[in-house]
């Protein structure tokens, strides 16, 4: 059985340009051709942020050499070139932030968060108005038009202001939170890390120190009240990899501890579950049914909590395999969804 990571970067196959000498070679024009390519990329990369002669090179499948060479190339072309710390390489970008092409993709993502989610509607609404400022107008006027009326929900608005308030200035955040079992979480006192939108609810989250647990902790905005920005000031973790954090999140609970979930999804679900886009997910099966492993976070109860609506989501099309505690969960949902609307009794598992 073959093994397919879904979601998995991609390794560059631009084939590396070492040899000095292309005068008789007949692959002169394809190497040339993904030269050029290349370094358009590695101009993108370095005006988004610096980067090591390493994390290059391991980026666009080349050796470090090459990327030096690159980074010459691009002085020449009269890019700045800038070595902003020791072994860290960056390009300032000129004019505006972002390319016509970099902006259409920004607004197609933050427009999918408007339109399927309210919280945050209107600060999703006021930036796409935003971005849309730099494009044509005949592009402009269809986007506008595209967005639906109202500005979502103040709430959540009003508190993403105060936490942004909070990570922007380092200021300690403080505030209530209802938890997910009802009770309420009085005064905690929260550095504000970083804030991420839920994959299953588009729900926004914010993430931080809990200075009462000492631990990195997730708090969802709709739940959270009173809240105020206190006079002492924090500096960033310079630790805290929000990707190292989320690795193993379905939707946003991130855990030390993870699961793998096998599913068997029948013939009739395979072509959209092959068209990938999981994440942590591993094709382990694909010879009619198909068999994949889903890794994500558990909550306080060992289950993983955002990955169930998406099981459930399919119905009889796809079957939670191993393991056991998880299948358990899933059948007593599909039992109970059964006993409540009506139907014959589903087997005894």
């Amino acid at each position: 059985m073959s093994r397919l990571t879904y979601g998995a970067r991609m390794t560059s196959t631009y084939a590396p340009d070492d040899r000095p000498d292309h005068a008789t070679d007949p692959q002169r024009t394809p190497r040339s051709w993904h030269k050029s390519h290349r370094l358009t990329a590695l101009l993108a990369e370095l005006q988004a942020r610096p980067q090591s002669t390493a994390q290059l090179a391991e980026r666009f499948g080349i050796g470090q050499r090459s990327v030096q060479r690159d980074l010459e190339a691009l002085r020449r072309m009269g890019h700045p070139v800038h070595e902003q710390t020791p072994g860290q390489y960056v390009i300032p970008r000129s004019g505006t932030l972002l390319r016509p092409t970099e902006v259409l993709a920004a607004y197609t993502a933050l427009r999918l968060a408007h339109h399927h989610s309210p919280a945050l509607g209107g600060h999703y609404r006021q930036a796409l108005t935003t971005l849309s400022l730099a494009l044509p107008e005949r592009v402009r006027h269809t986007l506008n038009a595209s967005l639906r009326g109202g500005g979502g929900t103040m709430f959540t608005d009003r508190q993403m202001e105060v936490i942004g308030s909070a990570w922007l200035d380092g200021q300690v955040l403080h505030f209530d939170h209802r938890e997910g079992n009802g009770i309420l979480r009085t005064g905690v006192e929260l550095c504000v890390y970083f804030v991420e939108i839920s994959r299953t609810n588009l729900a926004p989250f914010v993430i931080g120190l809990n200075r009462a647990t000492d631990r990195v902790e997730m708090f969802k905005l709709a739940r959270m009240t009173n809240l105020h920005l206190l006079a002492e000031r924090y500096d960033p973790d310079p630790g805290f990899d929000p990707q190292a954090y989320l690795s193993d999140a379905w939707g946003v609970i991130g855990s030390e501890q993870g699961v793998t979930v096998t599913v068997r999804f029948d013939p009739e679900a395979a072509y959209r579950v092959l068209e990938g886009g999981f994440p942590q997910a591993t094709l382990i099966r694909g010879d009619g049914f198909v068999d994949i492993e889903f890794y994500a976070g558990v909550d306080e109860t060992g289950l993983p909590r955002d990955l169930m609506p998406f099981l459930l989501s399919w119905g009889a099309r796809a079957e939670v395999l191993t393991p056991l505690d998880v299948r358990a969960a899933w059948l007593a949902e599909m039992r109970d969804a059964l006993a409540r609307f009506g139907g014959a009794s589903l087997a005894a598992d």
